[in-house]
């Protein structure tokens, strides 16, 4: 079997059946797989592009097989998603390969009797894309909007009513770009000029921040798992608007801060290294395994005020009343401003839910 291939099936398999999140099952799988760069890369753009196109490919494969998504087997419903964003979206990958391979994944992951089908129905993509063809048209433009961009058509729907066409085609664009990795630097164990040059050293390509004195844009660099000054600890995964956040709320040394939604911690442990991490601060959550997220990170960058304890914030005042010298609430939201970022949260999402 094609080993970037078979990884992909398996990371998808665990995203849309176990509900794994689609950065945290790539990471894992690309730590345990032995592959050379090149299908490391590959694997990336199979299984993000695959998870954000996510919607639009079940509605692309409806259109090649003659009973519901949800009842295909699920290994097999995930090699032919993929297979389907080769065919539709990779020009690069010859149409062969994207089914001929397909079929051996079939055969090489237990489901030999299914190979034929999994063959039938990409055998039938290649001959007829017209079959493909998206609605156009006079009442059909929202639909379109949804399946060209692949968005949920009832969030298009509600951007549309909300902004205007225009406005929603810009926010269905801007989801879809790239989104450019930022870097916050570890003050407490370096300056950002000397980590500008390590990251340059290590073969990234790299520029400071215009918004955050501690921001670093990563224009380009190799897998993160083997990016010394963010494995030590010199740096943070980070978004530039984050890091705006700690400068905001200020905190001084020696004070007591509660950050009341702190989890993954990018925010707890920034105003640490501010504090120069002298002080005390609480970073609460309701989920435990997000709260060793923030001890994960803060062990990593150096820190030792950082204390986590698993508690709603709605209760924080009762607990601590009068005690904090700041507070910080980063209060849950819809997520809809970062979907740039999160390729399967997009279809996650329910209108109820909003």
């Amino acid at each position: 079997m094609d080993k970037a291939r078979e990884t992909a099936v398996r990371i998808l398999y665990e995203v849309h059946e176990n509900g794994a999140y689609a950065n945290v099952a790539l990471a894992k799988a690309l730590r345990q797989a032995e592959l050379g760069e090149q299908d490391r890369r590959f694997v990336t753009e199979l299984v993000y592009g695959a998870v954000k196109a996510g919607g639009t490919l079940d509605w692309i494969l409806r259109r090649y097989v003659n009973r519901p998504v949800r009842k295909i087997q699920p290994l097999v419903r995930e090699i032919l998603r993929l297979g389907l964003y080769q065919l539709f979206y990779l020009d690069k990958v010859p149409a062969s390969a994207a089914c001929n391979t397909a079929v051996e994944l079939a055969k090489g992951m237990g489901m030999k009797g299914l190979a034929g089908f999994v063959n039938a129905v990409l055998r039938t993509a290649v001959r007829e894309p017209e079959k493909a063809a998206f609605p156009s048209g006079k009442g059909h433009a929202t639909e379109n909007l949804a399946l060209s961009s692949q968005h949920p058509e009832w969030l298009v729907r509600r951007w549309v009513k909300t902004f205007g066409f225009e406005a929603a085609e810009r926010l269905c664009r801007f989801d879809n770009e790239q989104p450019l990795l930022s870097v916050r630097t570890n003050t407490l164990r370096t300056e950002r000029d000397a980590l500008l040059e390590e990251l340059r050293q290590a073969g990234a390509e790299v520029e400071p921040s215009l918004w955050a004195p501690e921001g670093i844009l990563v224009r380009r660099h190799g897998a993160l798992d083997a990016l010394a000054p963010l494995q030590q600890g010199r740096c943070q995964v980070q978004d530039e608007s984050s890091m705006l956040v700690a400068h905001v709320v200020g905190p001084q040394l020696g004070e007591f801060i509660i950050d009341c939604c702190a989890a993954p911690g990018g925010k707890t442990t920034h105003m640490a290294a501010l504090m120069h991490d002298k002080g005390r601060i609480l970073a609460g959550d309701i989920y435990d395994h997000k709260l060793q997220r923030i001890e994960e990170n803060a062990a990593r960058l150096g820190i030792q005020i950082i204390e986590t304890e698993e508690i709603d914030a709605r209760e924080i005042g009762e607990q601590y009343e009068a005690m904090a010298d700041r507070v910080l609430v980063d209060a849950p939201c819809s997520g809809l401003g970062v979907l740039r970022r999160k390729p399967d949260a997009r279809w996650r999402k329910t209108a109820d839910e909003i």
